[in-house]
């Protein structure tokens, strides 16, 4: 891309505003309020059927749900954004009507959430090859695990092996590209030779910040708005590999409104920060690819870059390139992800990874504006 540095095409970095519709939050307290009581009801108290749930609600019913069900009687959750249900795996016939009484829908599965963490523990002890990553896919049950095109010969035999060992608790596919940060982000930010995109502005003690890309961070210490420009912010923390996020001061008299741009000469407001769904829609904003969608495929997921080992990611369909890094992955008003990396571009499609945002607020002890 014009005007991209050498290193861009290794990591990629994007920041930009958000926009998502408001959720109704009232409904959303008073789902979760029905499912932790409803957890209570005896059995023999029917239910009336799945909820019709937002992408919002059925996160925290489900979040309320696995919190208080025991990991060995179920097996994950996801939204069915057609018929705007929340679906709970379950392996017994209790599980599923305590389920059922909360407002979502009970699967019947094979393989609880204890199983798939046993699994996923394997693939880390036996199997952390640069360029594979996994995440457990509540759909099918199973852990997914991916290699990329770098992953041949030994490596892949060993792969192959390992997920064998697993039975139907894994399955192995391949992706034509190979996992990369990507350094970028929403709006772009200009460092020491690269650029990345700006994720979400956020206050820290009552001072103005922004959150971007760990990778982003440790490339530069220092932040402009254009190539060469002035320095408008400097980095304060930083953490990649392990997590993927950074914490950047503003230093200089620069707007910083608590939104998204939208690449289409609009922006969206951003209200809060949340947690990504499987099953949810979702929106990136970057400064090489523009505004992207696409869905929450897994969740805690695990991406092993040359650079390192990053866990507790967010799994999607979004497209993203070099350059995207630190952008913004929002659902409306909702703050959800950082742009990490990921395979592929936005003309054949990928898979991108990305840093869960109440993770990095929590790390830094800041908030959203």
């Amino acid at each position: 891309m014009s005007g991209t540095p050498p290193q861009e095409a290794r990591v990629n970095r994007s920041h930009t505003p958000a926009r998502r519709t408001a959720p109704a939050l009232l409904a959303t307290a008073a789902t979760a309020v029905l499912a932790v009581t409803a957890l209570g009801l005896p059995s023999a108290h029917a239910a009336p059927g799945p909820a019709a749930l937002s992408a919002e609600s059925a996160g925290l019913l489900a979040r309320s749900l696995t919190a208080s069900l025991p990991a060995t009687d179920t097996a994950g959750a996801y939204y069915d954004a057609g018929a705007h249900t929340l679906v709970v795996g379950v392996l017994d016939g209790t599980t599923a009507a305590k389920v059922r009484a909360a407002g979502a829908e009970a699967r019947l599965v094979r393989h609880s959430t204890a199983e798939l963490a046993a699994a996923r523990n394997t693939l880390k002890d036996r199997a952390a090859i640069p360029g594979t990553a996994w995440s457990v896919d509540p759909r099918g049950n199973k852990v997914v695990v991916t290699a990329d095109s770098t992953v041949r010969g030994a490596r892949l035999a060993r792969l192959e092996k390992v997920v064998a060992s697993l039975g139907d608790k894994a399955a192995l596919r391949r992706t034509s590209g190979a996992f990369r940060p990507y350094l970028m982000g929403g709006d772009a930010i200009w460092g020491s030779g690269v650029r990345c995109s700006l994720g979400f502005n956020i206050t820290k003690g009552g001072k103005p910040y922004f959150l971007t890309a760990g990778h982003c961070g440790n490339a530069s210490t220092e932040w402009s708005a254009t190539q060469g420009g002035p320095v408008i912010a400097v980095t304060e923390q930083s953490s990649f590999p392990g997590h993927d996020y950074a914490l950047v001061r503003y230093t200089g008299s620069v707007a910083h409104p608590s939104a998204v741009n939208l690449y289409n000469g609009g922006s969206q407001r951003i209200t809060r920060a949340g947690e990504a769904t499987v099953g949810e829609q979702v929106q990136r904003s970057g400064s090489t690819t523009g505004l992207s969608g696409g869905e929450v495929t897994g969740l805690d997921a695990t991406v092993n870059y040359e650079e390192g080992q990053v866990d507790g990611l967010i799994d999607t369909t979004v497209c993203a390139e070099p350059g995207d890094s630190g952008g913004a992955l929002f659902d409306g008003g909702t703050a959800l992800g950082l742009t990490s990396g990921g395979s592929g571009d936005c003309s054949s499609g990928g898979e991108t990874f990305f840093q869960p945002v109440p993770a990095a607020l929590r790390a830094f002890g800041a908030q959203l504006p």
